[in-house]
Order: structure tokens, then sequence, then C-alpha cells
């Protein structure tokens, strides 16, 4: 049975599609009272209980207004990330996509973080989730992962500072989910609502983490082994997969 949220106002980043617009309907079906669904441009979602609000994760005017307009906040969903298509390699790649990149990802998300802290605090304390990626624990050649990498970092530094005013953190660990972002790859991947029901579900009982899928959970219970052997046991299993891709990337693995 799905934990409830009974009485709670939600703040969603990226809430226009994709797991965003799974975590404002689910929020609102687990007896949530108000959702603000943010995205740098609202869009109309035709139910007074959902309030659109811009957001742009790049330029901090927009997070202070944001958290201004939303004080009455008890938890916050930090959802919103870019995977651009020709992120391809940290060491050739452009330094301008990567730049793109970790604005969104890692200083953005830590923006959210940083504007609604007090915002939580003042309400009593609440909880931040933080949407992650297995990528952060793979050895992939991307931005992306390592930008993913830096904001799980930052979400176990956050769950100890942000402790002391009574407001869980919980990171979402999760693989290929069957959004937008990862239409171009063909292969297995995990339903939104299934990651959003895990990731609710983990908040709710104040989990430190969510793993969200049989990969995440797969190479979480490796992660004690030596480097050299985790390294070899994930560079296999990226070669399998991009095997069934039809041929990785120059310098994937």
């Amino acid at each position: 049975m799905a934990e409830r949220l009974d009485g709670r106002t939600v703040l969603v980043t990226g809430a226009n599609g994709g797991l965003g617009e799974h975590f404002v309907r689910q929020a609102l079906e687990r007896g949530a009272t108000k959702v603000y669904a943010t995205a740098r441009t609202p869009r109309n979602w035709g139910d007074e209980r959902i309030v659109g609000l811009a957001l742009d994760l790049t330029d901090p005017a927009s997070l202070s207004s944001a958290a201004d307009a939303a004080s009455d906040v008890d938890l916050v969903v930090n959802n919103a990330a870019i995977a651009p298509a020709d992120d391809v390699s940290v060491a050739t790649g452009d330094e301008e996509v990567t730049r793109r990149i970790f604005e969104t990802n890692y200083y953005g998300n830590l923006r959210v973080a940083k504007a609604f802290a007090p915002v939580l605090a003042a309400n009593g304390g609440g909880a931040l989730l933080n949407v992650l990626s297995l990528a952060a624990w793979l050895p992939l050649p991307t931005a992306y992962a390592a930008s993913k990498a830096a904001m799980w970092s930052a979400t176990n530094a956050l769950r100890g500072e942000l402790a002391p005013a009574n407001t869980t953190v919980t990171g979402v660990i999760v693989g290929m989910v069957d959004t937008a972002m990862s239409a171009r790859f063909d292969m297995p991947k995990v339903s939104a609502a299934s990651v959003v029901d895990q990731a609710y579900d983990g908040v709710v009982k104040g989990a430190f983490e969510v793993l969200a899928d049989d990969d995440s959970r797969d190479v979480k219970t490796r992660m004690s082994d030596s480097a050299e052997d985790l390294s070899a046991y994930l560079v296999a299993k990226l070669e399998s997969f991009y095997a069934d891709l039809g041929g990785a990337p120059a310098g994937a693995v």
C-alpha cells in the first residue's frame, strides 16, 4: 500500500513531463493538498490543486522568487535535469556542454535545496527528494554521469546539514526510465510511475536512499568490492548494454 502524503504541500521541479508529471499526479493521489508544478514555462494543468510556477534553476533570482511564492512547501522534489545527446566524452567533449549540464544538474539542483531549506525549516521541517541516477556509479564518459555523481555527494552532505532543522534528505538512484529523455535508447526501462511510487514511499519513511530498479540494486550490492573488480564488472555490463544498442560511442567503455 502506498504511503500517504495527506495534507502536504509539494513542489516539483521539471514538472512538465517525464518523471515530473508523475511526481505531480501521484502527490495528489496520495493526499497532498497542493502541488507547485515548476518549469521555465509552466503549463496549465486544469486542476486548482496544482499551481504552475515559473522556475529557472540556472537563475538565482528565479529561485528566490519561487521560494517566496511557495512559502508553504514542506516537500521539495528536485527532479529537473538535462542529458544532451552530444554529451559523449569528458576527455574531448565541448566544455560549454559540460558547463551547461552542471549548471542544471548540479548547481541548479543545489540552488533549489539552498533556496528551500529555510522554507522547510520555517514550516517545522520537511523533506527534500533528489532524483539522482545510476550513472553516478558507472564508468560512463559523460558530463551527465559526472554531474549526477556530484549531486549524489551533495545529497549525502545536505542530509547531515539539514537534519538539525528536522528536514530529511532522500536520494533516488535509478537507471533507464521510460521517459522522453531516454527515448533514443532502445532497451528495457523501468516505468516512470514505478520510480515515483518508490520515491514517495521512501520519503515518507525517511529513507536515505531509494534504489528504484534492479540495475541500481545490483550495483549497490557490489560497491564494497575492490575498485578493480567493480570496474571490471561494470565495464562488462556496459559492453553488453551497448551491444544491444548496436555498438558503443567512441570511448564509452
